[in-house]
């Protein structure tokens, strides 16, 4: 009955037609050409190179500042934000072990079983605060209905939730609760309108998008078990809210 419940159902009972698509979107590489096709290649964090094995990357071809990424997994991300020199060797080693870890067998999540493990590197993102303005749509039947605020990544991160006219909503899940005045975006009714593109079809997905400061909107990923089903609701009843919307 709970939205964790479902999210652990969906997690394992997928028809195989199904899971190949939500495995097709979950590579962090592949959903970029569906991403291009469905709204347009300007709404994409521009791509500094995609490699097998961290030993291809040539870091002197980067830039100061980058991320990292494996296609294959979650908070596998090297951030540079050139204000350090980077041990080379260390992000290799780290890479490497990130690469080989399947989370269908760790986390049960099947649709990544079959995402093929590579790096992708992209540009940095940042606002002129110093941090970024993350959104994530969750969206219920082809339809966008809450979306979720983060904020304070780097000094402990904090979320806030709004319904789709920038409502705060009362409850947050697993951190704390972002108290600081958080205005409507400019553009959120493009974000939804974009949101609506890449959700249709769907019982259960989560959109997550960029805001920077010159207005333009960049998509983040898509998430179709979110946390995996071990969301610590607050308030609980809410479990059961977001239940009944899958």
């Amino acid at each position: 009955k709970t939205f964790n419940e479902k999210m652990m159902a969906a997690m394992v009972n997928d028809s195989d037609e199904y899971c190949l698509l939500r495995s097709r979107l979950t590579d962090k590489y592949l959903v970029r050409k569906w991403v291009a096709e469905k709204i347009g290649e300007e709404y994409l964090i521009p791509l500094l190179g995609v490699w097998n094995h961290p030993d291809e990357i040539d870091f002197a071809q980067l830039p100061s500042k980058y991320v990292l990424k494996t296609t294959n997994g979650c908070d596998c991300n090297v951030i540079s934000n050139g204000k350090y020199i980077a041990d080379e060797d260390f992000i290799r080693l780290k890479l490497h072990r990130w690469l080989q870890i399947n989370h269908a067998d760790i986390c049960f999540e099947e649709h990544y079983r079959n995402i093929i493990p590579r790096i992708i590197g992209e540009e940095y993102l940042e606002n002129l605060d110093g941090d970024i303005h993350d959104y994530k749509v969750f969206c219920f039947h082809g339809e966008p209905k809450y979306i979720m605020y983060l904020c304070d990544r780097k000094k402990g991160l904090k979320m806030a939730f709004f319904d789709l006219e920038w409502h705060r909503m009362p409850f947050v899940y697993t951190y704390p609760e972002c108290d600081d005045y958080i205005p409507k975006p400019d553009n959120l009714v493009k974000m939804l309108m974009l949101t609506r593109k890449l959700c249709a079809g769907f019982n259960h997905v989560r959109v997550d998008w960029y805001i920077l400061n010159d207005g333009s909107i960049k998509f983040g990923e898509m998430t179709f078990t979110s946390c995996g089903g071990l969301a610590k609701w607050n308030p609980k009843e809410w479990d059961y809210e977001l239940g009944k919307l899958v």
